[in-house]
């Protein structure tokens, strides 16, 4: 089974060196293409204004100059000698959950994998507000990344879909088990927004993660999280809103 590794982080990246040690569990033809640097926040975005560069570290271990997204597609178009059989994208540094997905690269990674037809399964290592982002514990996903992936991959996944695998601020024998459950949604009317002024004496603005209202209940990535399990979330590239569409059509019937 040929893997392809890659992440939102950049390629010296702590969690991608996990990932590695979880990939190598399960199969000896690891490729890795992976940011340059940290694209963190950079959801499924493409570069298009600039060239991007490719650079060859190992035999099978590449940087690209650009975003998760550019990073797999030359992994497919360029880098491997045939398609993977499977896509792992992380183990990212910090949550991606809810509707954060959105903006994830380390999930919308797994999206350009998905839309190439290669099952494709995204990673994130959840850590405690407490702790400092420079000193994340990787304990949880190291433990359990195998055993999380192993029952995946010989599944048939749906048509663009992927799978997005978070695990708990827990080490790894404090983990209660696996919950399959949907994605959860945030109130972002709480979100912060930090306002200064530069030492030249010019504004700027500085987007802040800020505590918020999770979903009621029991049955998201959200709350699983929270209560010590490791969620698995199926998710889909398809964002059409069927039940809208009857009554938009009728908006414009003739």
């Amino acid at each position: 089974m040929r893997i392809l590794i890659t992440n939102d982080d950049g390629i010296g990246a702590p969690g991608i060196y996990v990932l590695e040690k979880i990939a190598a569990q399960l199969s000896d033809d690891i490729w890795i293409v992976a940011p340059a640097e940290e694209q963190s926040g950079a959801g499924h975005s493409l570069t298009l204004t600039r060239p991007v560069r490719l650079r060859k570290h190992a035999e099978r271990r590449f940087s690209v100059t650009g975003t998760p997204t550019d990073a797999v597609m030359l992994a497919l178009k360029k880098v491997l000698p045939e398609p993977p059989d499977l896509i792992l994208s992380g183990v990212n540094r910090g949550a991606n959950l809810a509707d954060d997905v959105t903006y994830s690269g380390t999930v919308s990674a797994a999206v350009e994998g998905a839309l190439a037809g290669v099952r494709s399964i995204a990673l994130s290592q959840v850590y405690s507000r407490n702790d400092s982002g420079e000193e994340v514990s990787f304990d949880a996903a190291e433990e359990w990344g195998a055993k999380v992936i192993r029952p995946l991959v010989d599944l048939r996944f749906a048509s663009r879909s992927l799978i997005n695998i978070n695990f708990p601020p827990l080490r790894a024998v404090d983990v209660r088990g696996i919950r399959v459950v949907r994605q959860g949604f945030h109130d972002y009317s709480r979100g912060s927004l930090v306002e200064n002024v530069d030492p030249r004496g010019f504004p700027y603005f500085w987007f802040g993660l800020h505590p918020a209202k999770n979903t009621p209940g029991h049955e998201t990535d959200l709350e699983v999280i929270a209560d010590g399990f490791i969620s698995v979330t199926p998710l889909q590239v398809d964002l059409t809103h069927y039940p809208s569409l009857d009554i938009l059509a009728g908006r414009y019937a003739t």
